[in-house]
């Protein structure tokens, strides 16, 4: 992020982005624009994570799956994963807590924030399971962190997931994931 942050001379923090109108992020004070509204597949795609996750931890009571909410890491990064399993957390108005699974839908406008700059973050705050949803391939890679560094798992296309290192372990079918979007 060092190269990206000596190219602009403002520094916000949380409380300037909490007065912003539309979709932002903040990566170490950078004002961040979310793209427009994704398109469709990209929608669904989370629409379909965001299911499979809630259906395979519905039993689970500490944990909840959610879409779309704040990830505030300190005063002036604050996050917005696509979708989440968080556990234990306690705070209303954003995650405090790294998250067990964070899910990125990769879009070519947000793809190397989230490939690069946003991997590099939730590796550092310890985000067990890090899952990027490529929907022109229908594939997800799924990154595991061990003692602080994410490591590939593989690429999920017709196979299920286990996360079983999540304090709610669940499995995540991806061909039911991917099934609409498939042709023929």
């Amino acid at each position: 992020m060092g190269a990206l942050k000596e190219e602009y001379k403002e520094h916000y923090t949380y409380e300037d982005y909490r007065q912003w109108e539309g979709d932002w992020e903040l990566i170490d004070g950078i004002a961040c624009a979310m793209a427009p509204a994704p398109m469709r597949k990209h929608q669904g795609l989370a629409v379909q994570m965001t299911v499979e996750l809630a259906n395979a931890s519905q039993d689970c009571q500490e944990c909840e799956v959610l879409a779309e909410v704040d990830y505030k890491i300190n005063e002036d990064t604050v996050l917005k994963p696509d979708v989440v399993l968080t556990c234990g957390e306690t705070h209303d108005a954003y995650l405090t807590k790294a998250p067990e699974i964070v899910v990125e839908v990769i879009s070519p406008s947000t793809a190397l924030r989230d490939e690069r700059y946003k991997f590099a973050i939730y590796e550092m705050e310890r985000v067990k399971y890090y899952v990027l949803v490529y929907p022109d391939a229908l594939v997800a890679k799924v990154y595991k962190n061990v003692g602080g560094q994410f490591e590939k798992e593989g690429d999920f296309a017709l196979e299920s997931y286990r996360f079983d290192e999540s304090r709610c372990p669940v499995t995540v079918d991806f061909e039911r994931v991917f099934r609409r979007y498939r042709k023929g």
